[in-house]
Formats: C-alpha cells, structure tokens, sequence
C-alpha cells in the first residue's frame, strides 16, 4: 500500500483525477465509486480540484482522525494552498473569516464565546420547544393537501426556526438568508455571486447587532453585541460569527432530516424499527448511524500541512493542501464491518460525520437533538409516509458542499 501510495505522488498530471467525484446514479446514497478504490488501493493520494491545484486526499478512518487531531495541521484559510471548495466559498473566506478556519489560540479565543449556547445541558433545555416545533409542523402538512415537498414544509422550516429563535433574528427573514446560504455553498456559484451573497449576509447581521447594541435580548446575538460592547469583537467580527452559525445552523439539519427520512423509505425495516421504538437510546442510536451513512457534508474537511508528516507510509509536505474525506471515513470496512449497509442496531459513535480534534462542530448537540424528535416523530405521526414519486426522479444535491435533495415530494 505505501508503494502504490508513493508510486501515486509522482502520477503525470493527467492521472490525478478530479474531486469531488460523481456519485453512481444507482447508489445515491453511497459514497462515489472512485473514493472506494481510492482508500482501498491508495488511501493518501493527490487529486485535483476546481482551480488546478492538487493537494492530497486522505480516505482511511483511522489517518483521518489523526490528522484531526494533529496540531501540525492547519484550518487557517488564508494560508497558500489552502484547498477551497469552491470560488464562491474562496471569497465568503477572504470577505469573512471566521473561528472554524483559524487556529489556536485566536479559535478557541472566539469559540469560547459562543460554546455555552451549544452545550447538551442547554441543548436539552431546548428539547421542549423542538418538540413543539415540529409537532405544529406536521399538524400543518396533515391539514394541507397532499402530496407535499417535505423540504420547504418540514425539512427546512425545522432547523432554520430553531435557529432563529437561538440567535435571536426574525424567523420572517428566512427566505433572505436561506438565498443567500444556498448561493455560499453551491459549488457552482460564481466569485461575483459569492461576493455579493456574503455581503448582503453581513450587512444583515450588523444591522441585527445594532438592534441587539440597542435593545438587548436573551439570545446569542445579544451575546455577541455585549462583546463588541466590550471591545472583545469589532462589529464584522460579530457579524461574521452571526453568519457563520445562520448558515450552518439550518443548512446541515435540513438536509440531514431530508436525507435520512429518504434514506429510511428506501430502508422499510430500518424504518419500521424506528417508527415502533419508545425509546430514547435506539433512536439517539439510529441518528448517529445515519449521520454516519449519509455524512452530508461530503467536501471533505479541508487543512494545509505546517510541517512534513509522514502518515500512511506517504510524507504529506509542509504547505501542501489535505482534504480529509470523512464521508469515506465513515464508511471505511476496518472500523465498521459492511460500511454499505444502513443497520440501526449498529454502534457507530466513533464516526466522523461532525469532524474530529478541535474543530469538531460546535453545534453537533444541537444538531443531534433536532434530528432525534424528528425522527421520533415524524414517522409515528406519519407511519404511512412515502414517497409521491420514483426515486430516480428525487433532485440530489450533487453541485453542493452540503449534500442532500432540493425536492422531497411525499404524500400517505
């Protein structure tokens, strides 16, 4: 394996192929065909993204995760070679850096500033208003008609409400900043558009910062001003932390709660042994296992290298770009026997679906007890849900760093 790894740093051009790579139109659930060979003939190996650059690919679980946690590895964006997924994400960076492409101590120096919202303790607290949130939700998809896109009527709706509510900006303006996030994670949008789309969100979470300078509030935006108050954050610092936590605060669950719920219908057992359990341990179980499955986020976690490194037989040089593919990782056979398979009874704790080191997500709590009412819910309230049309005629989300479907047409 280190020769064929070895024998790879030195390929022609015209052999490294391309990342992110296509998925196989009968497997849309799985990782591309390409990534498999991948890790199991040349874990760390180069590939070549959207500007011609080509850093290095690592596809195995356990370099992964070391890699992680290695603090010779950089998630400062602004580094030469940092591997960007995108133009458009290129320039929301040089227009807006925030704390999860920084290093320490400047990230855990503004981390800290927001980690208490995002503990399990006050996760948990929000528990009751998730609940309700949903429950009203699926009271209004059974008073309407059918069938019904589950996205723009639950999928969506879900998180972008609980995270309006934490933040603290109006739920009204969700239309505005779902726009705009969509445009930031597209690997197809333009320099221009990313430009103008990370702007027009900045602007709006300074103008919400002043209304929190103003007149303070029990939010996360009021926690942010009182920083600035302070002289801790400049008013585009706060801003762009507000941004950062918008958009990831709706755009992560909403496509995981599409996702899995398509995910499940595909999986009738899987489903059914969800829809029928009371209890919390199984189902807490059975998101991790799709979080594990679908590990949405499919760009790869992106570092540059600080010092040499020497890791799966293959000396990664310092200053060279690493994309660590964690929805690879995540099903890599020697950490989780028949990685393909969707089996709820599975322990799969130790996936990599939220990262892994320090930069781990913030919000995971969050993200974890949104996704367990919804699916102790949904499918209970529902327990005939299907879907309104063939598979093959779902949209997916193949042109986004953020994979999951634009449509979800149900009906029961």
């Amino acid at each position: 394996m280190t020769t064929t790894s070895a024998r790879n740093t030195d390929a022609p051009a015209a052999q490294v192929p391309d990342y992110p790579m296509p998925r196989a139109a009968r497997c849309p659930f799985d990782p591309p065909p390409a990534l498999d060979a991948l890790q199991e003939r040349a874990p760390i190996s180069r590939v070549r993204l959207w500007d011609g650059s080509t850093p290095w690919l690592v596809t195995r679980y356990e370099d992964t995760r070391a890699l992680l946690a290695d603090p010779r590895i950089s998630a400062e964006s602004n580094l030469p070679h940092y591997p960007h997924m995108s133009p458009a994400q290129k320039e929301r960076r040089r227009q807006s850096r925030t704390f999860i492409t920084m290093d320490d101590p400047e990230h855990a120096r503004l981390r800290r500033m927001v980690t208490a919202a995002f503990s399990i303790k006050q996760v948990e607290a929000l528990r009751p208003a998730i609940q309700k949130i949903v429950e009203d939700l699926i009271d209004a998809m059974l008073a309407g008609p059918k069938p019904v896109d589950l996205v723009q009527e639950f999928a969506l709706p879900v998180p972008s409400l609980v995270i309006c509510e934490l933040l603290g900006v109006p739920y009204a303006d969700h239309d505005f900043f779902q726009a705009n996030s969509k445009i930031l994670i597209k690997r197809t949008s333009t320099v221009e558009q990313g430009r103008v789309a990370t702007q027009q969100l900045l602007d709006y979470l300074d103008r919400q910062i002043g209304v929190k300078l103003a007149h303070p509030a029990d939010d996360l935006l009021t926690t942010l001003a009182e920083r600035v108050r302070a002289g801790e954050l400049s008013r585009r610092e706060a801003a762009s932390m507000g941004m950062l936590l918008l958009i990831a605060g709706h755009e992560t669950t909403a496509n995981m709660i599409a996702l899995g719920t398509l995910a499940l219908l595909q999986h009738p057992d899987q489903l059914g042994r969800l829809r029928e359990s009371d209890d919390p341990k199984v189902v807490a179980s059975a998101v991790e296992e799709l979080l594990r499955y679908l590990t949405i986020v499919h760009s790869g976690r992106r570092r540059v290298a600080l010092e040499d490194i020497e890791v799966g037989g293959v000396t990664i040089r310092a200053g060279e770009g690493v994309v660590l593919a964690n929805d690879v990782a995540n099903r890599d056979p020697d950490v989780f026997p028949a990685p393909d398979q969707l089996d709820l009874d599975r322990n799969p704790r130790r996936h990599v679906a939220f990262g892994f080191g320090v930069h781990q997500c913030l919000g995971q709590p969050l993200a974890r007890v949104e996704l367990q009412v919804v699916y102790s819910t949904l499918y209970r309230r529902i327990p005939t849900l299907k879907l309104a049309v063939d598979l093959d005629e779902i949209p997916f989300k193949h042109d986004g760093n953020v994979y999951g479907v634009y449509e979800l047409p149900v009906t029961w």
